[in-house]
């Protein structure tokens, strides 16, 4: 139900950081009892806002209405008085602690003696997780998760303060459909309930399907407001970038016959199971599966970061043994992984550092960093794949998403890498960077590479590959070719059916 009071209103809110005016007299009105979306491509404002929302940071003028009284959100302690959940795309898990006590951390339950009441913390936590059709064990270190999975309890945290605002920023990178699907049942739930939610999410199709009512930020400004907005995805592209983009999916066929990587019986004990597959020069072979299904494992296993317990790996026609990452990185395979942020950047090193980190053999003379090479290859490397030109001064951090994730790409093409193994290359980053990255893939394709292509978007991994290997429970139950596969049956191919039954009704 909405009203005709919003719950919570911007007015001319502005914010400024030196030399750049990130919310420029932005307006937004948040109803009880609607899903919003706030779009626009990295950099535009979303994250200025989310922070001024969540008491991270104060607005430079402007008015922020809570039921149509003006207040001032002095820290995120305040928000969460006011009954505003905030899930941030940077996860604050504390790994040490279990699942339970992450869910309620800052908000333990105790008795009226003040004695923390631990049965109460995993009876309620429990009670949270089967409110989101989440199957996770309460007592469960929260650093032995997957990505995945401690999303969703960083969802829980702000599921069991039954805040009357949830903010939601990139909810669902990290989330097979399976889980984005239960996702949204539970917002839908929220929704009915009165509670109002800003859903962030670069998933354009997503957003089609869950928003009720969108705003769309470019350069600081409102360019297309509540009420006004198709939830479509053409007009959303079209908003969001300030032109038209005809082809989302940019998808060249440089595939050829020539076999480069053979995988035999391949078998770990995090649970690869007898996984075989060839990959061809210029090929994209897409690795589609629910979270959880084996994919990552898969490619952990043959990078080496995990150790085989069974199987071979055929190179180019050779058997090669691969016991670790190194093994895989003079072989010519690269990983580029799930979790850039945490598992693939130097965060204080500038891009030239972060470039040359597995190849630093290269750059030595008697022992010492030739740092002259070093500047000039990286150079060359970060003007043909169009990485801002502020990565050669300023370290990582400061660079958008798209950015970064083409950093760590050209540390494998520095390193004369053959083989890419790409672990969701897309995951939150905007539309304009994720077009970048598929004409990235095209590029190194044409060039005669190979990519391994793990991705939880269906349409990106339909319109991006050339084979689809779809992976279930750890194992690989067929590989048809792209078009011979729909987002149905990736679908119901993930889904926990007889693999005789599957391979009948989907792959015949």
């Amino acid at each position: 139900m909405t009203s005709a009071t919003p719950l919570w209103e911007f007015v001319d809110v502005s914010k400024a950081y030196p030399g750049v005016l990130a919310n420029d007299k932005v307006c937004i009105r948040l109803m009880a009892g609607s899903i919003h979306g706030l779009l626009g491509e990295n950099g535009c404002g979303k994250s200025t806002m989310i922070k001024t929302l969540s008491g991270v940071q104060q607005p430079d003028s402007g008015r922020i209405l809570h039921n149509g009284t003006p207040v001032q959100i002095s820290d995120p302690q305040a928000a969460r008085r006011l009954g505003i959940a905030t899930v941030f795309q940077e996860f604050s898990i504390v790994p040490t602690l279990s699942v339970g006590e992450n869910i309620f951390l800052g908000n333990m339950p105790r008795s009226r003696f003040g004695v923390l009441n631990w049965a109460k913390v995993h009876a309620d936590s429990a009670d949270v997780l089967a409110e989101m059709n989440v199957h996770l064990p309460t007592e469960a270190i929260a650093g032995s998760l997957s990505v995945g999975e401690q999303q969703l309890v960083e969802i829980a945290k702000a599921v069991a303060m039954k805040a009357r605002m949830i903010i939601l920023d990139e909810p669902t990178a990290a989330l097979g459909e399976g889980e984005i699907e239960r996702l949204h049942d539970l917002l839908r739930t929220m929704r009915a309930r009165g509670t109002a939610i800003l859903y962030v999410s670069h998933r354009l199709d997503e957003v089609e399907r869950i928003v009720d009512e969108v705003t769309i930020l470019r350069n600081g400004r409102v360019v297309r407001a509540s009420g006004e907005t198709d939830i479509r995805v053409d007009e959303i592209v079209n908003a969001m970038v300030g032109g038209d983009i005809g082809e989302h999916y940019p998808k060249e066929c440089n595939a050829t016959d020539e076999v480069v990587l053979e995988v035999q019986g391949l078998e770990t004990r995090a649970g690869v199971r007898d996984v075989s597959f060839e990959l061809r020069r210029g090929e994209v072979l897409g690795l589609g599966g629910v979270l959880g299904s084996g994919r990552t494992e898969i490619a952990r296993a043959i990078f080496g970061s995990d150790e085989l317990t069974a199987g071979r790996i055929v190179l180019r026609g050779r058997p090669v043994t691969i016991r670790r990452e190194i093994d895989a990185i003079r072989e010519g395979i690269a990983l580029v992984p799930e979790n850039r942020k945490y598992d693939g950047l130097f965060f204080n090193f500038r891009a030239s550092g972060n470039i040359t980190a597995a190849s630093l053999g290269q750059l030595a003379k008697f022992g010492v960093l030739d740092l002259g090479v070093e500047e000039k290859g990286t150079r060359d490397l970060i003007r043909d794949l169009e990485i801002s030109a502020q990565a050669e001064e300023k370290t990582v951090n400061f660079l958008s998403g798209g950015n970064q994730q083409k950093i760590v790409i050209a540390r494998w093409l520095f390193a004369n890498s053959d083989i890419l193994i790409l672990d969701e290359p897309t995951q939150g980053i905007d539309i304009g960077a994720k077009i970048a990255v598929y004409r990235l893939i095209n590029q190194l394709t044409r060039a005669g590479k190979s990519i391994i292509l793990i991705s939880s978007d269906h349409d990106e991994l339909l319109a991006m590959s050339d084979r689809i290997a779809v992976v279930r429970n750890g194992s690989i139950e067929s590989t048809p070719e792209s078009g011979e596969v729909t987002h149905a049956d990736l679908v119901r191919a993930s889904a926990d059916t007889d693999a005789a039954q599957l391979r009948q009704e989907i792959f015949a």
